[in-house]
């Protein structure tokens, strides 16, 4: 829906049970009281009957949702650079979508979420319905689908896919494999928001970007440089971490320039971060004062005391997770590591690492379930912070996993063919096999409930009537596909943390051990661009449409990216010094020497570099300075006209 005359799109349905009993009083059932408030509201309302519930589409008219946000005080950004509190009065004065819409999805849904979820009794008694035989009292003032979710009445609220855009982007996008890493980006932010758009664009420029390396790894695995070799790597590994640095140097370039396009800029993100903070701190002072003032001396303490207590628990759970990763998986790892160094067989390597691989899910699992455990009793303000905190532990769990029995092989025991074995094997059976589950998974757990709702509606009419019986209902449908969420973690993250994950265990294994194996960028470029189509596939057909999230950066990961960088100056430097002395006689001396100079040659590359490359484009930086001029001359202006009015008042 974009505001230009086009007809409302039906974004976000209700799930109740189908009505098994005729009512007295249709007044006061409790699905059709609900269907007229959501009318009275100003939503569009579609009813559909599936073969076990009923689906209550919703659409909204612009005005509407312009209504809504005009009620949620959302800030938008206005045509002077400013961001202000929505109006529907002063429309034209805000900055409009790139296809023409007003609202972005994210706020299209909030402001569905609110319509819905504000539709209270509002009678001057309790409200009695009735729902199959049984009456559920309303009180005053209560939320209706709060209400009808505790009694199970509502099932579930949820996005809808509109067919018009999803097949559009199936054409343009997921099955349009000539382009290699080109994508639709403005078009995947206007039907999924600025977070998944966010991490398409970083994956397809990561992907381009890995062309560089990726040649010059081929050419290294097919010339024979001789003598040379010995030049020839350490080049090449200080090439990769100056093309590792640049890439993320880049990436906050066209990150900035992205959100600037989107309507977006820095300090709209920030604000939205500082207003969830500043709600928490709200929620969490509330019984001390209403009026809590950060200037008083014993809010100041108060502040003060929350601030380091929230510091002091989060060193204590990133304690036990360190310990619990020293003291229980990091002996398992090495068991493994060894065991697969001194098997010969490869069956037996092959069952080895299938009980290894088995073993390991569960113990991942767990590690996550208790991450999220300790995250429930941090002091996170918001959360963005309680999702970066479940980012920085989970990825601990999962670089002992991943790296462990790689640095095993490559430093205790110099065996640089095991090692670029078990790349090989991790770069391509490993990630061939995730892509397989990761899409065959929601498509066998949509059969198994489409089969089930099916049976059920068989064995319920009964064999007389000789029809097949079949879904129809293209709602009904996406009822039953899994939701895109996270493996670990669901209750903070979407699925996106199991694609970022992804991708940083893949730019820690390409990096980490670049001078050992240099073919290993090829790998990565070939499974990167498969990625790219799959995940597109995935989103579209498999998974219902997401829950839009306000995140404008790839946040927390990009500072695991840095870490793995800097990490991989240090394997690196050790692997080269292994490459170097085959036989493994060198004298520590020398090489430590040599190691700790390289190093720190690199570590000054590596941040020198970071400041070479200015964040954000200059057209991005004039646009903002000019944006602040113009709303310090309006102000200014304002005031000057205020004071003005004043001084006529006292005359």
């Amino acid at each position: 829906m974009n505001g230009r005359g086009e007809e409302p799109v039906f974004e976000v349905a209700i799930v109740v049970p189908k009505k098994r009993e005729k009512e007295g009083d249709e007044n006061r059932d409790c699905v059709e009281f609900l269907v007229q408030e959501l009318k009275t509201a100003g939503l569009i309302v579609e009813r559909v009957c599936g073969l076990s519930d009923e689906f209550i589409k919703l659409a909204a008219p612009q005005e509407t949702l312009g209504r809504a946000a005009t009620e949620l005080q959302i800030k938008k950004l206005t045509y002077i650079g400013m961001e202000l509190q929505f109006e529907w009065d002063q429309v034209t004065a805000f900055v409009r979508q790139p296809d023409g819409s007003l609202f972005s999805w994210f706020e299209r849904f909030r402001c569905f979420h609110h319509l819905i979820y504000r539709i209270v009794n509002r009678t001057e008694a309790d409200l009695t319905l009735n729902c199959d035989g049984k009456e559920i009292r309303i009180q005053i003032n209560e939320s209706l689908l709060k209400r009808f979710e505790d009694e199970g009445i509502v099932k579930q609220v949820f996005p809808l896919h509109d067919e018009k855009k999803r097949k559009q982007l199936l054409k343009n996008w997921a099955l349009n494999w000539l382009d290699f890493t080109s994508q639709p980006v403005d078009e995947i932010y206007l039907y999924y928001g600025t977070r998944i758009a966010t991490y398409f664009s970083f994956l397809g420029m990561y992907t381009r970007w890995l062309f560089f390396p990726a040649v010059l790894g081929l050419a290294l695995q097919l010339i024979d440089f001789g003598s040379m070799q010995l030049l020839v790597l350490p080049a090449f590994f200080i090439f990769i971490i100056s093309w590792a640095v640049f890439l993320f140097q880049f990436w906050k370039r066209k990150n900035s320039a992205l959100l600037a396009r989107w309507g977006i800029n820095y300090s709209l993100s920030e604000y939205k971060a500082l207003d969830t903070e500043m709600s928490s701190l709200n929620r969490v002072h509330a019984d001390h004062e209403k009026n809590f003032d950060a200037n008083k001396p014993i809010e100041k303490k108060i502040l003060q005391r929350d601030e380091w207590l929230g510091l002091l628990l989060r060193i204590r759970n990133n304690t036990v997770v360190a310990l619990a990763i020293i003291c229980l998986q990091l002996p398992f790892e090495l068991a493994y590591a060894h065991l697969y160094e001194i098997t010969e067989s490869y069956i037996l390597k092959f069952l080895l690492t299938a009980v290894y691989l088995l073993a390991i899910q569960y113990y991942t699992q767990i590690g996550g379930k208790m991450s999220v455990i300790l995250i429930n009793y941090e002091n996170n303000q918001g959360e963005e912070s309680s999702s970066a905190s479940l980012v920085y532990k989970v990825f601990g769990l999962y670089f002992m996993q991943s790296y462990i029995g790689l640095f095993y092989h490559a430093l205790s025991h110099r065996n640089l063919t095991t090692l670029r074995e078990v790349l090989i094997q991790r770069l391509i059976v490993s990630q061939v096999l995730e892509n397989l589950i990761e899409n065959a998974y929601p498509y066998l757990k949509y059969s198994y409930k489409k089969y089930k709702a099916v049976h059920k509606k068989t064995q319920e009419k009964g064999s007389s009537g000789g029809k097949t019986i079949r879904l129809t209902t293209r709602v009904e449908k996406e009822y039953l596909k899994p939701s895109y969420t996270a493996c670990i973690g669901k209750e903070l993250e979407d699925g996106l943390f199991d694609d970022y994950l992804e991708l940083a265990l893949q730019f820690g294994m390409i990096m980490m051990f670049a001078s050992a194996f240099p073919l290993v960028f090829c790998f990565a470029i070939l499974n990167n661009i498969t990625e790219i189509r799959t995940d597109a596939l995935k989103l579209l057909v498999m998974l219902r449409r997401p829950v839009p999230r306000a995140s404008a950066t790839i946040g927390a990961w990009l500072n695991i990216f840095q870490f793995l960088i800097v990490t991989a100056i240090c394997t690196n430097c050790m692997l080269l010094a292994c490459l170097y002395d085959q036989e493994g006689n060198w004298r520590i001396e020398p090489g430590l020497a040599a190691i700790l100079v390289v190093e720190h040659v690199l570590l000054l590359i590596k941040f020198g570099f970071s400041n070479f490359v200015p964040e954000e484009p200059a057209w991005v930086k004039a646009n903002r300075v000019r944006n602040v001029v113009q709303a310090r001359d309006m102000y200014s202006k304002q005031l000057l006209r205020s004071i003005s009015n004043l001084e006529i008042k006292r005359d």
